[in-house]
Formats: C-alpha cells, structure tokens, sequence
C-alpha cells in the first residue's frame, strides 16, 4: 500500500510522477481514452449530439468515467474538447456530420480579431466545469485524479482561421505573415481566454491540467514558432503556473524543436511518438517529468507486437522517476477495447516488478 507523499498530500502515482516523485509502478492514461472506441460512448452518441455531452456536466461526467471503470487507468481527463471556448469569445461552432469542426463565421480580417471577446470562463463552459466538479467527487476516495484541458493559442487560431480542420494551413499562415499586428491580438485574446479556462478547471477540482497545441508543430517551422507563437504560450503557462496544479505542455510534430516548445513552462513534458522516449527526455532535460510516448496505432497491432513496442518505452524510461505513460496522440476510432485493457494491465504489472513491488 502506498503512503501519502506529504509535497502531493496524495498517494496518486500519477500526481506523484508529475512532481518527479518515486512511484511503485508507472502511471498510465490515454490521450482520448473516453471516446468512439468505446462501444457504451457511442451508445450514449446515438442519443446526444457532441456539443450536447460536452455543455451537461451529468453526460461529460458519464463519459469521463468509462474508461476507469473499464480499465483502470490512473487518470480520468475530463471530456470535452478544445475548441467551445471559441464559442464563447463569438464565433460558431458545429460539428458537422463528415466534416468534423467547422467555423461558419471564420476570421478574415484583423477587425474580426478585434470583435472577439474575452468571457469568463465560468460564464461560458459550465458545463464542463461542472462534470470535473462530479467526476473529482466520485474518485475522490479511490485516489484516481481528474484531469483538465485546453488547446493552446496557435490551435485555436487556426481553426478559428481556417474555418476548420487543415491539412497545409494556408490561410492561417498568410494571416500571421500578413497581419502581424492582429495576429498577436489574436493569440493574446486566446491566451487570456484559456489561462481563464484552465485555472477555472483546477478551481473545479482539477487535480492536473494539459495544453494541447495539437498544430504548431506540424505547420511551423523553428524561426515562426519562436517569433510567432512561442511569446503567447509563454504567457499562457506563466498564468497558469498559479493554479498550483501540475501543467502538462504537449506539442504535436514538434521534434525539431522539441526543446523549444518545452522551454515556454509546463511542469510535465508530452511527448509524440516521433522520437525514441529516452532521447526525447534528454533533449528537454532528464530532471523535467515526461509524458509518452506510444504510437497510438500500435494498439492495432497484434498483441505480441503491441507488448515489445510497449516494453520499449517502459525500457526506455528506465525505471527513472517523472514517467507517465501514455501514447503520443490519441487513440484512433476503431482501437480494439481488448488493447486498452490489456496494455493498462501490463504496464502496471511489469513497472510495479521493476519497481520492487
């Protein structure tokens, strides 16, 4: 049984890997590990619409759940998605059938940028700060954190921009390099907007929050990050360093320039699947805690494979404090359930041997 580490007050091991703190075994969550793999997900989506979950706390809450009851993952992160704070700066947001997220009123101008509001987010995402509220009491007593999310600036921007998805972010691009004047407005709004969110989140019980700059990294070079979007981030983390929580930074496709992007704050460093575990945590600093870093498509693989490339992570962490394992995006649609489950049951069974447990 594990004792409560006084600087946490917790005996989570997930809480405590997020402060570099000894471990009796790995902790283990899932980017979009409550979502359309799950069969009682998709139950609840023949009934209500996405927006619909995402604004009642008692649905968001249902779904937040799920996966820690079905597979014991030492993390709940609390369902929603990055994109309806957008909604409450003015702009209008649906999700389309086949079409994913789209922006009807899409940003075109600098005087659009100046239009945007900048609500509380207590007046604007209820919903979601209720279902942490629900979900922190129901774990409570079983000592599974909850945790809280946004997107970063440059996310949102694009595609506020972009009126949705994108695959070469042209117009979001052409809009930085053309008005850059608006542009920081625009990721400054976004800053603010979000600091708000997340700290609102930890007020509500969240016991860990993550920045996801899903884009940045894919669209952006070094010399553009660091001029164009790196000053926003800095300011997002800085202003939500005091919502005394652990902060999770995770930027997407960002290997060129992974130490950048870690140096704009966080307490914990994602990591994507695109570089082996053990150099990624050299590169942003071996005494800074880690998140990652399975390719999420693994878990379409056969059992056997799914279990070396596992153990090559595992490996890779070396048993050193600060590990959270996890895969390096999320987990796609048609990820079999027996994967999930299997994959949570060997990384707690083969850390907590390593771990002497």
């Amino acid at each position: 049984m594990a004792t409560a580490d006084v600087s946490t007050g917790t005996t989570s091991v997930f809480l405590r890997a997020c402060r570099g703190l000894s471990v009796e075994r790995t902790p283990v969550w899932l980017l979009r590990q409550a979502g359309r793999y799950q069969p009682e997900y998709r139950a609840i989506r023949e009934r209500h619409s996405l927006l619909e979950i995402i604004r009642s706390p008692e649905l968001s809450a249902e779904v937040t759940l799920l996966p820690v009851d079905a597979f014991g993952v030492d993390a709940a992160i609390v369902f929603s998605d990055i994109l309806p704070p957008l909604v409450g700066m003015g702009l209008e947001l649906e999700f389309a059938q086949g079409e994913g997220p789209v922006i009807r009123n899409r940003i075109e101008t600098a005087r659009d940028v100046d239009l945007l509001g900048t609500p509380p987010a207590e007046e604007t995402m209820a919903g979601t700060l209720g279902a942490i509220g629900i979900v922190r009491g129901e774990l409570e007593s079983r000592d599974v954190p909850v945790i809280g999310f946004a997107g970063a600036p440059f996310t949102l921007a694009s595609y506020a921009i972009e009126g949705g998805s994108s695959r070469d972010f042209t117009r979001t691009k052409a809009f930085m390099l053309s008005e850059p004047a608006a542009w920081r407005r625009l990721l400054g709004k976004l800053a603010t907007v979000q600091a708000d969110y997340l700290v609102a989140q930890a007020k509500a019980g969240a016991q860990a929050l993550q920045v996801f700059d899903s884009w940045a990294g894919r669209a952006l070079g070094r010399e553009d990050y660091l001029q164009c979007v790196a000053p926003a981030n800095r300011e997002l983390y800085a202003a939500v360093a005091r919502a005394g929580v652990p902060v999770i930074n995770f930027t997407l496709g960002a290997s060129a320039y992974l130490e950048d992007t870690a140096a704009c704050g966080g307490d914990v460093v994602g990591l994507d699947w695109t570089l082996p575990l053990d150099e990624a945590w050299a590169r942003v600093g071996l005494d800074r805690p880690v998140q990652g870093n399975l390719d999420p498509v693994s878990l379409l693989a056969p059992w056997r494979e799914l279990r070396a490339r596992i153990d090559d992570v595992l490996e890779r962490a070396g048993g050193r404090p600060g590990h959270v394992f996890n895969v390096g995006h999320g987990l796609a649609p048609q990820t079999p359930t027996d994967n999930v489950k299997r994959l949570v049951e060997h990384v707690h069974e083969w850390s907590a041997s390593r771990h002497g447990v």
